[in-house]
């Protein structure tokens, strides 16, 4: 059962934008509804799929590692295209810090149920 607002996956772009905006490779995300987030220039290495929006919302609540590899290990996220390139990446993930007030900031602006644990999105 998914329950998603028309404009969730542009403020998920948008906020994607922000966190991964430093990081210095080629890579993209792609969303429940097919919108593409490409980093970096040239073609992506590499691509995240993340296949439903509460997923994306877990993986925002708390980005870490972990998280990144339980979503893949349950199939919620796929990556196509070049795995140990994504694996560098991940690498560099781990020194991106963000500031709770900030990671605050961004989940409240996808909507305040943002901050709810729930199976389900509803804006």
């Amino acid at each position: 059962m998914r329950v998603v607002a028309p404009q969730l996956a542009d403020r998920a772009a948008g906020v994607l934008r922000q966190v991964f905006a430093d990081v210095q490779a080629a890579f993209a995300f792609r969303l429940w509804d097919g919108t593409l987030v490409p980093f970096g220039s040239g073609a992506p290495a590499f691509t995240v799929v993340i296949h439903a929006p509460d997923t994306f919302l877990r993986l925002m609540r708390d980005p870490t590692p972990l998280t990144f590899g339980e979503a893949y290990v349950q199939s919620t996220i796929d990556i196509e295209g070049d795995l140990f390139a994504a694996m560098h990446v991940a690498n560099t993930l781990e020194e991106i810090r963000i500031p709770l007030a900030q990671r605050l900031r961004l989940l409240l602006s996808l909507g305040p149920t943002a901050l709810r644990p729930s199976r389900t999105y509803h804006a």
